[in-house]
């Protein structure tokens, strides 16, 4: 397994600190324009993230995997800028801005982890804005390179039907666009695992270095 980055947080036992919540398929998580005052860890499912756009146009910015946290960038107070939505059905827990001082007091580390997170999620914020621009390559090497990146390794647990219900391109678009990784070696995929083989040639697809 390739790790990107090394923490010695376990986060199931932070999880005390938090209040379990559960989320059938398709059921709204957090609406934007809706008030922060927390955010959540994501213990199984899977999570859309879309934002809607001043002529009310939905526009996917991210999908978030277990293991991931969610709609921490409203803990300032302030109304989402995004909506999340569960894929699948999803197990959450959710930390107040009260239970995170709590938990942060019990595991100090995790502060990094969370400024690393917002610092992240600006930044899929800023790349997702042209997103639509993109073709279906570019569009998922930028959704699966963003997903191995926050989990902090290269194996990404989706299945193509998984891509499919979050990207909303159609399965053949997925398959052939995984098929021809496969062919140049910059993926593996086994059941419903993606491995990342060759990041930087995901990166050159995006137009990134």
């Amino acid at each position: 397994m390739a790790i990107l980055f090394e923490s010695d947080i376990n986060w199931e036992t932070c999880l005390q600190f938090g209040t379990r919540q559960f989320f059938k398929e398709k059921k709204s998580i957090y609406q934007q324009g809706t008030m922060g005052d927390g955010f959540y860890y994501i213990q199984k499912g899977l999570v859309k993230v879309t934002t809607t756009t001043a002529n009310g146009k939905d526009r996917m910015l991210n999908i978030a995997i277990p293991g991931q946290l969610l709609g921490i960038q409203a803990m300032d107070r302030m109304p989402h800028f995004t909506t999340s939505t569960a894929v699948n059905d999803t197990v959450l827990y959710y930390f107040s801005c009260e239970q995170f001082q709590k938990l942060i007091t019990y595991q100090p580390s995790i502060l990094n982890i969370v400024i690393e997170t917002i610092i992240h999620k600006m930044h899929i914020l800023a790349d997702k804005i042209h997103l639509d621009t993109l073709t279906p390559e570019q569009q998922l090497s930028v959704i699966l390179w963003n997903i191995c990146y926050e989990f902090k390794n290269y194996e990404v647990t989706l299945s193509q039907q998984d891509l499919t219900k979050c990207t909303g391109l159609t399965r053949i678009t997925i398959y052939k666009i995984l098929k021809q990784w496969k062919e140049e070696d910059i993926i593996e995929v086994h059941g419903k695992k993606i491995i990342i083989k060759n990041p930087d040639e995901l990166k050159k697809l995006q137009g990134r270095v």
